[in-house]
């Protein structure tokens, strides 16, 4: 499963335009990261606490309802949050419009 894991986000950051990768317990402690440990600490803290407001307004709103992905997008980048049972898992990219494909 490990090897899983490790393919997965080497396949991630070998995407055009991927900065860095990083996956979060339900604590908001970074256990994976492709970025400096203080980009990872300011990105995980800050982002843990935005999903979690996420996720309640959604349950707020219905009940039976569940945040399953959270896209961020400013001037430099874009930030996508997939959250899980167990873990959280951030993208960071350069803003799309950046991005010449």
């Amino acid at each position: 499963m490990a090897t899983e894991v490790e393919e997965t986000l080497k396949r991630i950051q070998s995407h055009k335009g991927v900065i860095g990768i990083i996956v979060v317990n339900n604590e908001g402690i970074p256990i994976r990261s492709t970025l400096d440990n203080a980009t990872t600490v300011q990105y995980a803290g800050l982002l843990h606490a935005l999903t979690a407001k996420a996720k309640s307004m959604v349950r707020d709103i219905d009940p039976l309802n569940d945040l399953t992905f959270l896209r961020i997008r400013s001037k430099k980048h874009e930030i996508m949050v997939a959250p899980e049972n167990e873990y959280v898992m951030i993208v960071i990219t350069k803003d799309s419009s950046d991005r010449k494909c």
